[in-house]
């Protein structure tokens, strides 16, 4: 299967760039100048990944991010944000709506690449035998669905959220340090820093609501997901 990649910016020495490279390594390859382009393209040719610039006339690339995540048809899409907004408060706002990951300009077009990689890894559904379930408390993850309840009402989460909240599970009641989880969800990509993992940690708690708290922070250490006797595993 070739997977489809949108790539989102209004610079077209970049876009050119970026598709050419997304291209010749076997990528189906669109483009769009803009943010209600980007939408429109996102909604009808369903891409697997967008590469999104955030500084778009017209709609920002912040907004574009955040309609993305709103829209059903669009809220699995994986986002990395590309854009030479470098400070932190950048990072830290495009990860909060919901990126995946965050690479700044100027950039390596073979490290966009292994990111782009890497993200689709991460958007495979796991390879575990049919209908195998984990269950902590009010949380079940379907491995096999790549599928998360919360008190029986499913939990709309991103590909890497996912993947961070099933590692916490399968760990619980260990101590997961951010260099561990980095190595294990985001598989240790260059230049992805250690806040990348708090700001998901807080993005997760806030869409567990009341069931937060189970994801403890060991301070100085990391995190872990808190033992529970409800715990269980089902096949």
């Amino acid at each position: 299967m070739t997977h489809r990649i949108l790539v989102v910016d209004d610079e077209p020495d970049i876009t050119a760039l970026v598709a050419y490279h997304l291209a010749k390594t076997g990528y189906r390859v669109s483009t769009a100048t803009n943010g209600a382009d980007a939408l429109r393209s996102a909604r009808e040719e369903r891409p697997d990944i967008v590469v999104l610039d955030l500084m778009l006339p017209g709609l920002s690339g912040y907004e574009v991010l955040a309609e993305l995540r709103k829209r059903d048809e669009t809220k699995d899409v994986g986002v990395i944000l590309l854009t030479a907004r470098r400070e932190e408060a950048d990072r830290i706002k495009g990860l909060s709506l919901g990126a995946d990951d965050y690479l700044t300009k100027p950039f390596s077009p073979h490290e966009l690449a292994l990111r782009v990689a890497a993200l689709l890894r991460r958007l495979a559904s796991p390879a575990v035998s049919g209908g195998s379930t984990l269950t902590a408390g009010p949380i079940t993850i379907d491995r096999a669905a790549h599928k998360v309840t919360l008190d029986g009402q499913e939990l709309q989460l991103t590909s890497t959220e996912f993947k961070l909240l099933l590692t916490l599970l399968e760990r619980r009641g260990r101590v997961q340090t951010r260099p561990q989880l980095l190595e294990t969800v985001w598989e240790a990509q260059p230049d992805i820093q250690t806040r990348t993992v708090d700001m998901h940690v807080q993005r997760l708690r806030t869409k567990l609501g009341e069931y937060g708290p189970l994801i403890e922070t060991v301070r100085g250490f990391g995190y872990r997901f808190r033992g529970t006797d409800k715990v269980s595993k089902t096949r």
